[in-house]
């Protein structure tokens, strides 16, 4: 930071002692802090802050009135933006954790020296400064490209592919033409029928019907309902769950796995948008939007006379296609954090951190189940863990054994291979060269430890320990 940067900073001290205001406003003055603001009854701090906006806030602990230990919870919680240094001349380790867990962003023991305090600033302002930007750019992602981001929030994602299928969600969700979603399995395909229903404007009812394992007369009881008596156990007369989505929306998961027969009865419900109840000869009609699903690909199902190809062109009158987790790599930090936050909060226990052998590897897993085998990995690894750090003991998914599917992918798309090979050793390397150079940067992406590095690298740890001239 530089002093014109300084300048433009308003600072708050907050103390009772004209003195200390004295010392610590000279000495900011001195490093180049020129807007200092001042306040020594702490009685008027929030209706201060209302009337003069700050960058940080210098707090003193012990003051009459109103005490600074009572003061924090407050500016924490109604002016979160602002950070808050906390100064005090009791040396207790308690109180300093306390005042952290408040919300603090440092705890500084008096006296100051003039250099930690102006560290205790600049990285405090720093912190505050990305965060801003955090805010600035969430809102320029969300609220610039999309109308109604509020639709998205259970789906967590960074990804521009995943951003694009928003948007054209925002264009077709109030249509009435059935909508295709499809994608591998895990990867959300629920999250975006929701968020379709939504969007749809419609007052009725989000319905969910899992077609996997119907048969016919299952799927027509489920979907259409029966009259009383049309089979035995029918007692009475019952409507199906499209009657249910009267007026919203029907979402028909695993559409790959209907048998012929009701392929045949769902064109008809699409085409006419009418149907019978099982045992009925009276014709009801619905308006109920229709979404469906599948991991399949519908289109090597046709080819194999498995789907019909006449239901395919119904139902994909709008199709999206989400990318699994594989194709957004970058999702893979803000997910685990959300399934580490929401697992902690699940389990009780206490946000743990990730080692960094488990960042490295988890950021190459190949994730055949996608996000929601990401979740279930974090939720089984915080239940098992017992520190404050997840290590690679906590995740059997990469440790069990080394055939685990971790795949280390060349992400240079644009650029030749022999290109980058050249941007980093000048030539084309040897074999040795680029044995060497592998194996270093796998140790060192893992801290040294040789299971995580052989992981990477697709070898027997044991091998890898022979090429670093290790015994065993």
């Amino acid at each position: 930071m530089n002093s014109i940067m300084y300048s433009q900073l308003p600072i708050l001290l907050i103390d009772d002692d004209l003195v200390v205001l004295e010392i610590h406003s000279t000495a900011l003055e001195s490093k180049g802090f020129r807007n200092i603001l001042t306040l020594t009854d702490s009685r008027k701090t929030v209706q201060f802050l209302e009337a003069n906006p700050v960058s940080i806030i210098l707090l003193d602990l012990m003051m009459p009135h109103v005490t600074g230990l009572e003061l924090l919870p407050l500016l924490t919680r109604d002016f979160p933006h602002i950070p808050v240094i906390v100064m005090t001349s009791h040396d207790d380790i308690e109180t300093a954790v306390n005042c952290i867990k408040v919300g603090a962003a440092d705890f500084l023991t008096k006296p100051v020296e003039s250099e930690r305090l102006l560290l205790s600033i600049e990285n405090a302002l720093c912190v505050n400064e990305l965060s801003r930007e955090n805010r600035s750019l969430r809102e320029y992602l969300l609220n610039d490209r999309l109308e109604h981001p509020a639709a998205f929030d259970a789906i967590i994602t960074t990804s521009k592919k995943m951003r694009a299928i928003f948007k054209y969600i925002e264009v077709i969700a109030k249509s009435n033409q059935p909508v295709l979603v499809t994608g591998e399995t895990g990867v959300g395909k629920e999250l975006i029928a929701k968020a379709i229903g939504a969007l749809s404007g419609r007052k009725g009812a989000f319905v969910t019907v899992n077609a996997a394992g119907l048969d016919d007369n299952m799927f027509s009881d489920t979907l259409f309902g029966h009259k009383k008596g049309a089979f035995t156990g029918a007692d009475q007369a019952r409507d199906g769950l499209i009657c249910t989505a009267e007026g919203g929306t029907l979402f028909l998961d695993e559409i790959g796995d209907l048998n012929e027969t009701s392929q045949i009865k769902l064109l008809r419900l699409i085409q006419e948008q009418e149907f019978y109840p099982v045992g009925s000869d009276v014709l009801k009609k619905t308006d109920a939007r229709l979404i469906v699903a599948t991991n399949h690909d519908l289109s090597a199902h046709i080819a194999a006379n498995k789907f019909r190809k006449d239901l395919y062109y119904r139902l994909c009158a709008h199709h999206i296609q989400i990318p699994s987790l594989r194709e957004r790599r970058e999702d893979i930090p803000s997910l685990l954090d959300h399934f580490l936050e929401k697992a902690s909060t699940s389990l009780n226990k206490p946000k743990p951190v990730l080692s960094r052998e488990v960042t490295a590897l988890l950021s190459t897993y190949h994730f055949e189940g996608n996000v929601r085998e990401l979740h279930a990995m974090v939720f089984d690894a915080v239940a098992r863990h017992t520190s404050g750090l997840l290590t690679l003991d906590c995740f059997v998914g990469l440790s069990e054994n080394e055939g685990s599917p971790v795949r280390t992918e060349l992400l240079v798309p644009s650029k030749a291979v022999d290109d980058v090979l050249y941007g980093f050793f000048g030539r084309f390397p040897t074999l040795k060269e680029m044995e060497d150079y592998l194996t270093s940067s796998a140790m060192n992406l893992t801290c040294g430890n040789q299971r995580s590095a052989a992981l990477l690298l697709g070898i027997a740890r044991q091998t890898l320990s022979k090429r670093l001239g290790n015994t065993e």
